[in-house]
């Protein structure tokens, strides 16, 4: 039987960082990735969001030492390649929604890997779980 596959959003990943509402449920899931229990994952291009957010909040230096660790301590596999079919993906979701270019990105990985959305972005992302297209993790209710 295959490992459940998550894929993270940055809001997912920030809210770890920041210890916010939601921070343990990623919590378990990085436990639960490093046991070899389920993988987990992310799209570079939703990394990036991340990065300009812990510049903002920690500083060039922090944020970069963010960064390194998880490329070269966590449990999340980053996935780098915007493939011909997560392309096709991601405009299909660009020219069918409102939504941002990051979350187009995420959406189009979660369907091509067949993963689970980790996520707290309930205003751009709760339309497609009605879809009933993509699976959804939701860290925490809707405000």
């Amino acid at each position: 039987m295959p490992k459940q596959n998550y894929l993270l959003d940055a809001c997912a990943l920030l809210a770890f960082y920041d210890s916010e509402k939601g921070a343990d449920v990623v919590r378990e899931l990085l436990k639960s990735a490093e046991r070899g229990e389920i993988t987990l994952s992310m799209n570079a291009a939703n990394l990036i969001e991340v990065y300009y957010d812990r510049i903002r909040e920690v500083g060039s230096e922090n944020a970069d030492e963010t960064i390194r660790n998880i490329y070269e301590d966590s449990p999340i596999s980053i996935i780098e390649e915007l493939t011909p079919d997560i392309v096709r993906e991601a405009s299909y979701f660009k020219a069918t929604g409102k939504m941002s270019f990051a979350d187009t990105i995420l959406l189009a990985t979660a369907r091509c890997t067949g993963a689970t959305v980790v996520t707290c972005d309930h205003v751009e992302l709760e339309p497609v779980e009605r879809q009933g297209q993509i699976p959804f993790l939701w860290i925490r209710p809707q405000f």
